[in-house]
């Protein structure tokens, strides 16, 4: 009987770490306790366009835009609209079949700098911006930001974990935007 329970308990308890790394990887839970808070940046990333400043920012906004391709309504959710900010559910494929859900609030500031902040993810605190300085031959996109996650050394771990997999996750939208600021130029 003893064996039954010890075996009944580690199964449930190997449950229970399934599901919370599940909801913490997709974003439904976010652990966000205060204590041993630790940050990390996130990038720089810089990308040279060959477009103009306002050109370029048009393409990155366009996923916050009044009227979004049904491709982009997939990976971008408008939750609320008021004035410059939106508040945006961002659905990113993390592998394994699981699909990444972040709320973020996006700041519009046309056509110099596009604002981000985490209010619902894999981690307590993200904050993050696209700049866009205009250079010679067009305009420099650049992209940093700031990672946050608590429990001390455990959580610097997991922050290090989503941190290259967030950045990674931005190269992509940067090549896209470089790709359709370079095509309306």
């Amino acid at each position: 009987m003893n064996r039954l329970v010890a075996v009944s308990c580690a199964a449930l308890a190997g449950a229970a770490a399934t599901g919370a790394y599940i909801g913490v990887v997709t974003g439904r839970l976010t652990v966000d306790l205060g204590l041993g808070r630790r940050t990390r940046p996130l990038g720089p990333l810089h990308l040279d366009i060959a477009a103009p400043r306002e050109t370029v920012f048009a393409a990155a906004a366009a996923p916050y835009a009044d009227r979004q391709t049904r491709a982009m309504r997939e990976k971008v959710e408008i939750l609320e609209r008021a004035g410059q900010m939106v508040l945006a559910a961002h659905r990113t494929v993390v592998g394994s079949g699981l699909t990444a859900v972040t709320v973020e609030t996006v700041t519009l500031d046309p056509p110099s700098r596009m604002g981000f902040r985490l209010l619902r993810g894999p981690v307590p605190h993200v904050i993050e911006a696209f700049a866009f300085d205009e250079t010679i031959d067009g305009t420099r996109l650049s992209y940093s930001g700031e990672l946050g996650t608590d429990l001390w050394r455990l959580g610097q771990a997991w922050g290090d974990l989503v941190a290259r997999s967030w950045v990674d996750a931005v190269r992509d939208p940067m090549a896209t935007i470089k790709t359709e600021s370079e095509r309306r130029a």
